[in-house]
């Protein structure tokens, strides 16, 4: 599969989260991504940039700020492909598409547990032996969450870097094996 296949195949497939995509597919996909995202920047530097100056009796300051509205789009635009596309490569390796989301959810489980941990632990008395323990169990809990969020991300690049699992699995054929 070529650059322009895959963005063109990525981009056809805007929805399917059914079947499998080959690594040239995803990774090609992925620098497209990259590529565009890069440029969207330099766009949003040079037109959308506002520089402001202050000056005091010592110093001199310069501020460049942008809300980055070119970058903003292009995010939107490839968020689903490129969801969809991870989640198909995550099929062709034998694993469930939800686990190109396990760095995400990891993320919403550990500031759920904060969150509810630390507001619980809120209604009790001040320096109170409930409270401590609600604090305390909360970080016992966090921190160990905090270390596999750290190493998630590293395990889903691993996944999406393995080879297409050879022959059908239960997502569908082999993508590089059909013919096109």
């Amino acid at each position: 599969m070529t650059f322009s296949d895959a963005v063109r195949t990525c981009f056809s497939k805007f929805f399917t989260f059914s079947g499998r995509a080959s690594r040239p597919e995803y990774w090609f996909f992925f620098l497209f991504i990259v590529i565009w995202s890069f440029i969207a920047g330099i766009i949003d530097a040079q037109f959308f940039t506002q520089v402001a100056v202050s000056e005091t009796e010592t110093s001199k300051s310069v501020t460049a700020t942008s809300s980055a509205p070119v970058q903003s789009i292009v995010s939107l635009i490839v968020f689903i492909p490129h969801l969809a596309v991870a989640w198909r490569r995550m099929h062709d390796t034998g694993r469930s598409g939800l686990y190109a989301l396990l760095p995400i959810l990891l993320i919403l489980g550990a500031f759920a547990v904060l969150i509810f941990g630390i507001g619980l632990a809120s209604h009790f008395q001040h320096g109170g032996s409930l409270d401590i323990l609600f604090t305390r169990a909360t970080l016992l809990i966090v921190i160990p969450t905090l270390i596999v969020l750290f190493v998630s991300p590293l395990l889903v690049l691993w996944w999406l870097t393995r080879p297409s699992q050879p022959g059908d699995n239960k997502y569908g054929p082999n993508p590089i094996e059909v013919p096109q």
